[in-house]
């Protein structure tokens, strides 16, 4: 039987997920790394690869595919772009696992695009045409699925949701360098800072934020009736909706999929979203739903998985 690798590559260590060729997730494998640059490293990254063949009494020559995501920009050709956040030799952990997958096709994936393609694959998407994954965690990112193919773009940056322009009037800078970026507000970060303020302009001290990306707080605190909280998070959606709003003149998609640490609060803000994305879009539009993701933190695994098995045409 075939079988499909899918890699989920992180700062200090790679999830890797072994699937049947069908899409059955059989077994998950956490791999330590740090960076990944040297022989040895990317040595350490096939050991583990084959241990977790081994275990499942999987003959490494029966892997037909193999897939990574890598969090930065790859293009329709495959090719990778910088990574400022991880020490990867995407060249070099190629030839490592190619010389003991041999036969396996190699597909890198952009994180947020394999999420997309994951919940394309066997998430909250299957069977959906035309959607749109928006992640939201620390930063903010997003994967367009248009005719039931991923749109990666000329330069690997389609899907950069978090850096469309949502508040031309905002003072302080992105982190990409611009201003007034939808990652400032719909982040976790964006709506940590998005409560300290709404505490500040009330004079208030609020429930304790125990640092930065703290969002479980503020979701408490709006639970528990803190209007500080509940206005930051209806903040949130109202920039959050207003992008929605814009990318659906563009893709016109079926829906729009919430993924990412945040969408842990995806009850709570949902029909908030929802009427702010309605308040601002087409009105030919005012009919794509708006849903959560099913995956979780395994949507990139099946994603990759799956990008690497198209490789094979089949």
């Amino acid at each position: 039987m075939a079988h499909v690798l899918g890699i989920d590559i992180g700062g200090t260590s790679i999830k890797a997920g072994l699937f049947a060729e069908g899409g059955r997730l059989l077994d998950v494998r956490q791999i330590p790394t740090g960076s990944l640059v040297c022989a040895e490293a990317l040595a350490g990254v096939v050991t583990g690869l084959r241990e977790l063949c081994s275990v499942n009494d999987v003959d490494e020559g029966d892997v037909r595919a193999v897939g990574l995501d890598v969090p930065g920009p790859v293009d329709d050709q495959g090719r990778v772009g910088m990574l400022p956040n991880i020490e990867l030799d995407p060249d070099g952990l190629q030839d490592a696992i190619v010389s003991h997958f041999s036969g396996a096709a190699l597909a890198f994936v952009n994180d947020a695009n394999a999420a997309a393609l994951g919940e394309l694959w066997q998430g909250s998407a299957k069977g959906v045409g035309s959607f749109v994954l928006v992640t939201l965690g620390t930063g903010v990112g997003g994967g367009v699925v248009a005719g039931g193919h991923l749109v990666s773009g000329a330069f690997g940056a389609a899907g950069e949701i978090g850096h469309v322009t949502v508040n031309p009037e905002e003072e302080r800078t992105c982190g990409c360098g611009r201003k007034g970026c939808l990652e400032q507000y719909a982040s976790a970060t964006g709506i940590v800072r998005l409560y300290r303020q709404e505490l500040a302009r009330r004079g208030i001290e609020g429930a304790r934020v125990r640092h930065d990306t703290d969002t479980l707080t503020v979701f408490e605190a709006a639970r528990a009736g803190d209007e500080a909280a509940v206005r930051a998070i209806d903040s949130m959606c109202d920039y959050l909706g207003f992008a929605l709003a814009q990318i659906s003149c563009v893709i016109d998609p079926e829906v729009f999929l919430i993924g990412g640490g945040v969408a842990g609060g995806f009850e709570q803000f949902s029909v908030r979203l929802s009427s702010a994305f309605r308040a601002r879009c087409l009105a030919s539009c005012a009919s794509t739903r708006i849903l959560p993701c099913s995956l979780g933190n395994k949507a990139g695994m099946y994603g990759v998985a799956f990008a690497a098995l198209q490789k094979t045409g089949e």
